[in-house]
Formats: C-alpha cells, structure tokens, sequence
C-alpha cells in the first residue's frame, strides 16, 4: 500500500512508501489586528495577496528609494571561521545572520521586506564545518536523482529539502545544479544533472519546482560551462554560440521553463573572453531576453570582479561578502548610479528582480521564523530520501541468479568503504551533515580533515546492519585493508559484496577515472577468489573497470545521501527492483575522451588566464560524442538492468500542428513487478551527432502487464539554433525516432516528416 507525499501547494509527486508523512508546513499568516492596521495591505498595499507578483513588485517598488533598492543587491557570508576574522577587509558578522550559513541579505522594516537567509546545497540543508554543524536530511547525489529518470520523484525530493531548508529559517537554497557532464573527473559531477540536456533540464527543473513549493526560492546553477574544477576561477571555456545553445545552455533553458527558478548563480569560469558574472551574453541575451528569466542572478561566492562591468551585464546581486576582492555592490554600485555608469533604471530593475522571486514563492506571506527544525520529520523525509536512492541505483552487471541475493546463500561477506558504519557522500559546499549521528556530523573518522571541501563524510546508514537484518545468512565485514585477509575469507564465503567508493569533490578535479588506493587490485584478487562477488560503487561519477568481466554483478548506488544503507541492502535483497539508468556515458578509456587530458594546470596562479576549448565536441556532449567517433563505452547513457524483462513495441509517432508525439506500448515480460525506462532517440540531418535523446518516459508494471503511452518529443530537439534569427529552425524535414532501452540500443524505428 502507497501514500502519496502531501504539499502545502497541489503538486503530482510520486508514491512514496508507506509511513512517509505529509511535509509540514507552519505560516505566519495571523499578525495582530492593530499591526495590521498600521501595517498591512490598506498601507502596505504590496501585502495584498490577492494581487499578482507583477503588480506587487510594483508597488513596493513606488515607495522604495535609490538606497532601499541597493541594499538589497550586496548579501554577507555569516561565519565565525579564523579567515574571514583575520581578513583584511574589515569584514564584520552580519546582525540578523545565521551562524554557519550560506549567505544573509538584510531585509527593509520600513516596508516590511523579509531577509533573505541563504543554504547551501543541492541535496540539502548544508552546513559551515564547526564542532556543532546542522544535522539534516541529504538527499542522494544529483547524479543519482538524474539516474532516476523520474521527474516527479525529483520534485518530492526538492519539496522534501526545501521544507527543512524553511524550517531551519533559510528562505533561499542555493540548489539547481546543472552543468552538463562535459568532463568525467570533474569534482563536482555528483552534484549535477547528467550529460544530456533533456533529462537534466526536466530533472532539475522538477528539482527546483519541489524547493519552491515550500515558500524558498530556488538558485539554479553554475551559469554556465562551469565543466570542471582545475582552474575553476579563472579558466576561459571557449565554445561557439550554436554549439552553446544545443548543449549546456539549452538544459538551463528547459529548467527555468519547468522549474521557474527565482535565482541564477552565475559561475566562477570565463565564457569566451569574459567572467560568466559579467558576461553580457549569457546574462542579458540569453537568460534574460532569449529565456524570459524574471529573477536575480547572485554571484558564485567570489565569483564577482567588477561593479559598472557587471552591472551592466546583468548581474543583480552580490553574494557572500567578504569573498570577493572587493564590496563592488556596496558603495561602490550606489557611486556608479549617482555618476550615471549604471542607470537608475538598470538599479530598479535589480531590486525588482530580487523582489520578484519573493513575492512569487510566498516568502513575503509565508515567513521563515528562524530554526524550527524540532519540528522536522525527519522519519518521514527519510523514506523520500529512501526511495530516491533506490530508484536510482543503477544494476550494470548481474549474472543469472546471482542478484538479487538467493535465500540459499549461508554465509555473505562484506568488504570495503566504511560498509559497517555508513555510506559515502560528497565533498563541499553542498556537504550535508546527518541528523541521527554524533554531534558533529562524523560518523567515520574523517580522511581529509584539514581544510575544504573536507570532512570526507560517511551517512550513518549501515549497509551491514541493512543487510543483515533482511537476510538469515551469516554477514561478516572486513575493512580490505589487508587484501591477503580479504582473499581468504571470500574463498569460504557463498557471496561477496565488495564497495568500491571514489570520494569526489568541489574545488578538486579526480586524477583519473579509476577507484583510487588499490582498490581495483583488491577487487581483481577478491574476484578471482570467488565468482560470486558483487560489487557496490559509491561515486560521484563514471569509473573504469578493468576487473568487470571477473565479477559476477556490479550496482552503481552513487552517493545514496541519509538512508543509502537501508536502499543498498533492499536493492541487493529484491525488496526494491533496480530500476536506475545511467544518465552519463561510462567510457572505456581516458582516451576516448574529447579531452585525454583535463586542460588547465593546477600549479597556475590566481592570475593566470587558462583557457579550455569546448569547440572540440561542442554540442556532441556524451553518448553523442561516443556516437560521432564510433568509440564504444564501457556502459552507454540510458544504461541498467532489472530483475525482470521488458518488452517494447508499436512505436508510432503523430503530428498536430507543430507538435510530435510517439506512442509505444511497454510489457513487464518477466515474473517480477518492475520500472522500465523507455527512450526516444531522434535522428536528422545537419545535427552535432547521429542522434539525440527527443523525450523518456519511466513505467512502473506488475509482472505481466502492460501500458501503452504517449511521449511528447521537445521540438528543440529537431532543430538547430540559427544565430542569424536566434531562433530554433528544422535544418531538414525528414526524421526518424528510435524506441530503446539506452543509447546504444533501438527495439523499433518510425520515419517520418514534418
């Protein structure tokens, strides 16, 4: 029996699994009769909740002057960290700031504007590393959301982090990671959406729709080309316009169309010649005029470099004061549009941008009322943290009867990452500290715990203990270390599950695609020793695999967030059918690569000028990029088994006006209820690459039955971006659409003309 995960605002989110209760939702919607004489909409008609956000903003606008608009472009970094104390720029904690936060932008009295309280990341209510961080909730990695292929769970889970984002009195959470996966050792990969910019951009935007049901303005991020971290301040991404608004670009554009994010955070790279903060191109003509984006872009925190530059160029707010060199949006903006360098129109359009966004989450109507996280339920957010992991894991090799763990296996031994005490996460600022664990958040002693992106974190959520309370088998655990102990014991023992982890993180690029400290030796040794060994790999990211073909099964379960033990154990034991396909391309080589070698030098200075060429593939990002050169992956994108089988057929495709749809029947054809994911690929001419994914749909079945279903194919994914007209336009009229399972495969194909 399913519930479903019920919302303050009525929106389609999955079933979830029983026990998981309604998001709270607490509102200040009472204030005292005399307070709302002297206060409310017959003074403060902007109050009027009857009224649009237009016609709101607006309003407020009428009464604010020059200086009430500026303040609201310059936000302080509240941290009582030894560099910011120690710093010579005269820095101060901000009145009104939450200790430990992101990000805090002062609120007016006088007119009744809210604060704006800012929390990292993309999985969760993050914290500042101290000796009493704030325990939340995490999310699995972006990464594994994207394995999903399922938008509506996307959506549950943004709901879910964006209700203990209020709770924890933060009204604006610095999630909405996006960057296409143009480079695999990239440390922040496990943060984002994938390759392709469907997927990302409908998974991301269904991400950021969650967060602001829950009265928090969501920040879609980084804008743009933010590929990797070598360099990442200063490095100057080369790539031509069509090429950008097919690739990366366009996965942003599907995300403000699905999502309507109040904030962009513009990224810390250069884009052809210029800081993607002061970039005229991509801050005004693209997501401003080209989008129709109606919020703010906020700075990456030290991501600013100018005050009349950029300006100009469209950035409206300031972020983490003391990060950047210096406060460009302080006195020095209020300088600029008194000397006429900035206009005073450009300085309205500022504040109404951020006041927008606020007005239209109903963070003006529904207030954060500082830390209520007492009131979390953490039981409940749980099981949607849960669900999403599992749902997400991906099955890449399993040998008949092997997964999912027969009752007849005696004795189990498991090996390696810390299994007995938790499951990995990433590192950064989107780190989220567990609720459940020791005080600090450490559950395993940490291995990088000197300085950022540190602490190397483990969730308390045991795959040992999971394991072994779901199965009558003997579960033993050796840590690996000594691989002649660990070879030993799995030549005793009737299965193996071995966890292979790759700690990734922000500001640090991986040197390579492999799993680091021997652990491809330990796999290989263990393998030989008994074929009934089962991988686990907890990553942020693709990784080779020199030892697949000895192993008997391998599942991809990413960075599984707060419940990733209790999923690993229900995923490996048959409670939860896999169901997760790989939304990035698993390559064989670095050398199948566009770039072999990551560009950039880490030894350069904060000064240098780097520069990347994304020119190389362009829009061919991915599977498209396999596709062009003929290299074969180790797994493709779209990639995953299950434990039962499908079948896909009748594929026809019709068209209304200039609309395209294609209709398919799916069969569970196994003896296992189960999740397919059905891929459209279209083909065309004049395209980056043979094919491109044109629309998905994932179904969940009982074993031997069947749905049919109707798909619609985005247009955009026909057409090529003219920079003449700036507009989509069909470069030929004849197509074809292929019905598949992943990117390397099509059960049917139907041509047809527009």
């Amino acid at each position: 029996m399913k519930y479903r995960l019920l919302l303050a605002c009525a929106v389609a989110l999955p079933s979830i699994p029983s026990g998981t209760g309604a998001i709270a939702q607490t509102t200040n919607n009472a204030p005292k009769a005399a307070a709302e004489k002297r206060t409310g909409p017959a003074n403060r008609p902007w109050l009027d909740r009857s009224l649009t956000a237009d016609a709101r903003t607006e309003l407020i606008l009428k009464e604010m002057s020059l200086a009430e608009k500026l303040k609201l472009t310059f936000g302080y970094f509240p941290t009582k960290a030894d560099w910011q104390r120690t710093d010579t720029k005269n820095w101060v904690f901000p009145k009104g700031g939450l200790p430990d936060s992101a990000g805090f932008v002062p609120g007016n009295e006088r007119l009744g504007i809210p604060g704006q309280w800012l929390t990292d990341a993309g999985v969760g209510v993050a914290s500042q590393r101290t000796a009493t961080p704030r325990l939340r909730t995490s999310l699995p990695s972006g990464i594994a959301t994207a394995a999903s292929w399922d938008p509506a769970l996307a959506q549950a889970g943004g709901a879910m982090i964006g209700n203990e984002a209020f709770l924890s009195g933060f009204n604006v959470l610095l999630a909405g990671g996006m960057n296409l996966m143009r480079e695999p050792r990239n440390g922040r990969n496990f943060e984002y959406g994938g390759e392709d910019p469907l997927l990302a951009g409908i998974i991301t935007g269904h991400a950021i729709r969650g967060i602001q049901s829950q009265h928090v303005i969501s920040t879609m991020k980084h804008f743009a080309f933010n590929g990797q971290e070598t360099n990442r301040f200063t490095m100057d991404h080369r790539i031509g316009e069509q090429a950008a608004r097919q690739s990366d670009l366009l996965a942003f554009e599907i995300a403000h169309e699905v999502g309507r994010p109040g904030s962009v955070m513009c990224a810390y790279n250069r884009v052809n010649g210029f800081y993607a903060c002061e970039n005229d191109w991509l801050l005004n003509r693209v997501l401003k005029q080209s989008f129709g984006f109606k919020g703010y872009v906020m700075t990456d925190w030290g991501a600013g470099h100018s005050t009349t530059q950029a300006a100009n160029a469209g950035l409206d707010q300031e972020s983490g004061w003391a990060f950047d060199r210096s406060p460009y949006f302080a006195d020095a903006l209020r300088e600029a549009v008194n000397n006429g360098y900035v206009s005073t129109a450009r300085a309205t359009d500022m504040a109404r941008r951020i006041l927008h966004p606020m007005f239209a989450v109903g963070a003006f109507d529904t207030r954060v009322q500082g830390d209520r996280s007492t009131t979390i339920d953490y039981a409940a957010h749980a099981l949607v943290t849960r669900t999403a992991a599992e749902q997400g894991m991906v099955l890449l090799k399993n040998r008949p009867g092997l997964l999912p763990l027969a009752a007849t296996a005696r004795t189990i031994l498991m090996i390696g990452s810390h299994a007995d005490q938790g499951v990995l996460s990433g590192g950064g600022s989107s780190q989220v500290y567990p609720h459940g664990g020791p005080v600090n958040g450490i559950t395993v002693p940490d291995e990088y715990p000197n300085a950022f992106p540190g602490p190397k974190l483990y969730h308390p959520s045991a795959p040992l203990k999971a394991l072994q309370a779901r199965t009558s088998a003997t579960v033993r655990y050796l840590d690996g270390k000594d691989v002649k102990a660990a070879v030993a014991a799995a030549r005793t023992a009737d299965v193996v599950i071995l966890f292979g982890e790759q700690w990734t993180a922000e500001s640090i690029d991986a040197p390579d695609l492999s799993l680091p400290d021997r652990q491809d030796a330990l796999i290989d040794a263990v393998a030989q020793a008994n074929r009934n060994t089962v991988v686990v790999l907890e990553t942020g990211g693709p990784v080779l695999m020199p030892w697949l073909s000895k192993v008997g099964a391998v599942l991809e379960a990413w960075y599984p967030g707060t419940s990733g033990g209790e999923a690993i154990a229900r995923v490996l034991t048959g409670e939860v059918n896999p169901s997760g396909r790989l939304p990035v391309t698993f390559p064989a080589s670095v050398a199948q690569l566009p770039r072999p070698v990551i560009e950039g030098d880490v030894k350069l200075d904060a000064d240098a000028h780097p520069m990347g060429n994304y020119d190389i593939e362009g829009a061919a990002v991915g599977y498209k990029w396999f596709e062009k050169t003929g290299a074969k992956p180790l797994f493709p994108f779209g990639y995953g088994l299950s434990y039962t089988t499908f079948t896909m057929r009748g594929l026809r495709v019709a068209k209304n006006g200039g609309a395209v749809t294609a209709t398919f029947t799916v069969r569970n054809s196994g003896l296992r209820d189960g999740k397919a994911t059905a891929q459209l690929y279209v083909a065309g001419k004049g395209w980056e690459a043979p094919r491109r994914l044109g629309g998905f749909q994932k179904v969940d079945l009982k074993a031997g039955a069947e749905q049919t279903v109707t798909v619609p194919i985005d247009i955009r994914t026909l057409s090529t971006f003219d920079t003449a007209s700036q507009k989509w336009v069909m470069a030929s009229k004849d197509f074809s659409i292929s019905l598949s399972d992943s990117a390397a495969t099509s059960f049917e194909k139907v041509d047809f003309s527009m």
